[in-house]
């Protein structure tokens, strides 16, 4: 069966061509533009010699060129490798030796490190910048000028032939533990995924769907559940190359934003902002967290300011990314992940690898369906230790209810043995947030002589806010048990944060 990712954007050009695909500061681009760009930058890499099946690196923020590059590359039949634009030279040259990748793009601003990670890597054979003035058709020694690449190439008008199974994107999953490693997602991984959040998640008709794009989309959730649906469906991204709450809200009233997809950390941001109105977010119909646990208390507050009905779902980038989503047709259960997106099985798994199936008992969340990676890129001694009996084993540790809701207790590496208890830090989070002077909050487990492990917060408080550390743990001590509430609570400024605004734990442990 032969599917191809371009097909996304060719049907939607092909049916709507004078539809905003893009909209970005005060330019607009019509899918025929869209569409048009990506045929000839496909001609583009064919012209400097990057033959069918090659990896092409992307190296761009929020941009129209990573939209025209990504469904570029796949008319050209090359996998995309997407990249953080945060990376350091050494980084970029382990991700673009390791991915195998023969090309990189790159935008103007983060061309230096690009190029220092680049010239180490001899299997990167081109590179091609991207330039804010696109009238500036000039390149560093050695580099393209993405504009000229497109501008002279000629359009490769024909999808190509790929099976549904090939390689469509490599992406790097976060590297917490050890080096970084590529999940090998497949064209129908991700067509699917696409049309999940398209068709039942998202259930406007295509001309309506105006989407503000400000999650990353070199990331799992922005580039599936932003770009590819809204694609697929016809509707418009309007891309914010960095979140910052009021800008978003402006542009939400300025374009009609009518379908939202963030983080918790931008929800409580939006929340916050003394400038942000219920008149600024009027135009929001749909609401969508993940990549990290919501706050039941944030996602309530946010409901009921702004008259939405936030909906979490769940996923890994190994997972394409959704994997769970909580139905727009059923009452919503605050806190839970929701239910596996058809097609998909869960179960839950003790240390010993025996299923559990009692209701309420936490385990590891095994993931099993169409949205399941191939597996990590040339290590297949990962994949088979992640990927056991077509079983992906997530780290995570869940629980479900007697509807068959999930509820994300914890990532397995995270949870603290504490004298012999385990203690959840989601389970103390949420407490934490609750707290009427707390904006941000994580938890963390640290070394014990006693208990091996002990309880730590780390939280940052509102603006104005004034509490000290004891007062916090005497809260904690009345909401939590014993073994539970934190003995060490860090008062900082703000807590660290990856590209998605997801907070960095790790970074809290060093």
């Amino acid at each position: 069966m032969s599917l191809n990712l371009a097909t996304l954007l060719r049907e939607s050009a092909t049916k709507n061509p004078n539809k905003t695909a893009v909209a970005i500061n005060d330019v607009s681009l019509p899918y025929g533009m869209v569409h048009g760009f990506a045929q000839k930058f496909a001609g583009g890499l064919k012209k400097l010699g990057i033959k069918r099946g090659e990896h092409v690196a992307l190296m761009m923020p929020n941009v129209p060129q990573f939209v025209i590059s990504y469904f570029g590359s796949h008319y050209a039949a090359n996998p995309v490798v997407p990249l953080n634009v945060l990376l350091t030279p050494d980084e970029v040259a382990y991700h673009l030796e390791d991915s195998d990748s023969a090309a990189i793009v790159v935008w103007e601003m983060f061309y230096e490190q690009a190029r220092a990670g680049f010239d180490r890597v001899a299997g990167c054979r081109e590179i091609i910048v991207v330039k804010a003035d696109r009238a500036d058709i000039t390149a560093p020694d050695g580099a393209h000028n993405y504009t000229a690449v497109v501008m002279q190439a000629d359009p490769v008008t024909e999808v190509p032939d790929t099976n549904a199974d090939d390689t469509a994107v490599i992406l790097y999953t976060s590297g917490t533990t050890g080096k970084p490693k590529g999940a090998e997602l497949s064209h129908f991984n991700l067509f699917y995924n696409a049309l999940h959040m398209k068709s039942i998640e998202l259930p406007m008709p295509k001309d309506e769907v105006t989407v503000l794009v400000t999650l990353p989309l070199f990331h799992s959730f922005g580039q599936s559940v932003l770009q590819n649906a809204t694609i697929l469906g016809g509707g418009t991204l309007v891309l914010l190359p960095r979140f910052e709450p009021l800008t978003a809200a402006n542009l939400i009233k300025k374009h009609s934003v009518n379908f939202f997809a963030g983080v918790p950390t931008m929800y409580f941001a939006l929340l916050h902002h003394p400038e942000v109105t219920e008149e600024s977010l009027a135009s929001l119909k749909h609401c969508v967290s993940g990549g990290a646990a919501m706050p039941v208390e944030v996602m309530n507050n946010f409901d009921k300011t702004y008259s939405v009905n936030i909906l979490e779902g769940y996923g890994l980038s190994e997972t394409s990314p959704v994997a769970s989503f909580n139905p727009v047709d059923a009452e919503k259960k605050a806190g839970s992940i929701g239910l596996p997106i058809w097609g998909v099985e869960f179960r839950l798994e003790d240390d010993d690898g025996n299923v559990i199936t009692k209701t309420g008992e936490p385990g590891e969340i095994c993931i099993k369906g169409h949205n399941v990676m191939k597996g990590y890129y040339k290590k297949p001694e990962a994949t088979a230790s992640s990927i056991k009996d077509g079983w992906f084993h997530s780290g995570d540790i869940g629980t479900r209810d007697e509807d068959g809701y999930y509820f994300i207790v914890d990532r397995k590496k995270d949870m603290i043995i504490r004298g012999g208890f385990n203690v959840y830090p989601r389970e103390v989070e949420e407490v934490l947030y609750a707290h009427e002077a707390i904006a941000e909050a994580a938890v963390i487990g640290i070394p014990d002589d006693k208990m091996g492990e002990d309880v730590k917060a780390v939280v940052a408080l509102k603006p104005g806010a004034s509490v000290t550390s004891e007062d916090i743990i005497a809260y904690c001590k009345e909401h939590l048990a014993a073994y539970k509430y934190p003995r060490v609570v860090d008062i900082i400024d703000e807590l660290p944060k990856g590209p998605t605004g997801k907070i960095l734990k790790r970074e809290l442990r060093s």
